[in-house]
């Protein structure tokens, strides 16, 4: 059941990321104030979802692993904490920081900033997360790559 649940909520939580990161992006380009104020008061309530998607990811990760030195396993470990961290100590608090800024139409320096940092740590989970799903492949055979 775990090596069912590992690569779902994996998946399940890079496509939210993925999709958070399109949506702020897409907003932003339009230049329609309504776009990004729909956009950024949406994204949180989307974080419960991430949340869980994540952590199940994690624990079901680490049961996976147990005291593997496979080197792809080890690689997947260190990104973890890396992945988490900024998850919950960049990505949520920026959402909800955008989320109340944009509800209040501030969109000054302040907005602009937290965006900018949001958007930063949100490619970073994006490429940490896709390595890790890279590995995961690899650990399974499912690819050769």
């Amino acid at each position: 059941m775990t090596s069912r649940i590992h690569p779902i909520a994996g998946s399940v939580g890079l496509l939210i990321i993925v999709t958070f990161w399109i949506s702020t992006v897409v907003s932003e380009l339009s230049g329609s104030k309504e776009a990004i104020v729909a956009v950024k008061q949406a994204i949180p309530w989307g974080l419960p979802i991430l949340i869980v998607a994540l952590a199940l990811t994690g624990g079901t990760g680490f049961r996976l692993a147990g005291d593997s030195t496979m080197p792809a396993i080890l690689a997947k470990k260190r990104r973890m904490p890396f992945i988490a961290g900024n998850g919950l100590l960049v990505l949520v608090p920026s959402a909800i920081i955008l989320a109340v800024l944009a509800g209040r139409d501030e969109f000054g320096p302040l907005f602009y900033g937290v965006q900018a940092i949001e958007l930063i740590g949100g490619a970073t989970n994006i490429v940490l997360m896709s390595l890790n799903a890279r590995d995961g492949f690899r650990i399974t055979g499912r690819s050769t790559r």
